[in-house]
């Protein structure tokens, strides 16, 4: 019942930015990751979203996706996938989210010609087999109602050799039932790396920003439940982190 009432909440919430955020002051909404050894160089106008496109660099640069076409499953608002695009020279980048909203925006927002945007359940992917080289899901399945079909979907539309990148969080007690899960899915694990240490560090240093636009976009009712969803320090979310009530995880798969 808790998964329930928590995926609903998300539900609306993503629904909300989506309808409000008309001027693209969101477009990455993902807690984020940090090393305090390393930093990546980013362009100016990257630099607010500095911590969120550090999680994309870890996950994507794990492999060489130079070349490659990628698929993001869960896309969001794009960011991550605009990221990709222009630091990290893809073919290739597609992206599939559930909101109609989201992909409306993505549309408008990343005109570029290798730039797909489709409105799309991650349980049922609309592709062929054998389609994409490097599959993409970051804080996308813990709304999923049945991330075993995912799984089995991103299997069959990737290529032999394919990369599957997997990053989300999980309560601490529901991360047996995500491994099994994934144990039980058909690919070859090359690497499971627990960051959160690295995403709490991030949310601390991230929590000046984030409150900022929270401030800037939010009626003032609605600004405690959005530190919630931010996880700015202090909030519920973000001490569940700090005690580890809240584990990031990271994955690498290959087909």
């Amino acid at each position: 019942m808790k998964e329930k009432i928590r995926n609903v909440f998300y539900m609306i919430w993503y629904w909300y930015i989506n309808t409000i955020d008309n001027n693209a002051e969101v477009i990455f909404m993902n807690f984020g990751f940090s090393n305090s050894d390393e930093k990546i160089e980013l362009e100016e106008n990257d630099e607010k979203n500095r911590y969120s496109a550090q999680l994309y660099n870890l996950i994507v640069t794990s492999i060489d996706i130079k070349g490659k076409n990628i698929l993001e499953v869960g896309c969001g608002r794009g960011g991550g996938l605009s990221y990709i695009n222009r630091y990290l020279s893809p073919n290739s980048v597609t992206g599939v989210d559930l909101n109609r909203k989201a992909i409306k925006f993505c549309k408008k927002h990343y005109p570029e010609d290798n730039n797909t945007f489709l409105q799309a359940n991650a349980q049922s992917l609309p592709f062929s087999d054998n389609s994409y080289d490097v599959v993409i899901n970051i804080e996308s399945s813990h709304r999923y109602t049945q991330p075993e079909l995912f799984f089995n979907e991103v299997f069959r539309v990737l290529k032999p050799a394919g990369y599957f990148l997997f990053a989300d969080f999980r309560d601490d007690h529901e991360v047996e039932r995500l491994e099994l899960q994934l144990k039980n899915s058909k690919f070859q694990l090359e690497k499971r790396q627990d960051i959160t240490r690295n995403v709490v560090e991030a949310l601390k240093l991230a929590t000046p920003g984030r409150e900022i636009l929270i401030k800037k976009i939010l009626p003032g009712f609605l600004q405690s439940l959005g530190k919630n969803f931010a996880a700015t320090e202090g909030s519920p979310t973000y001490n569940k982190f700090l005690s580890r009530k809240l584990v990031y995880l990271h994955y690498i798969f290959k087909n």
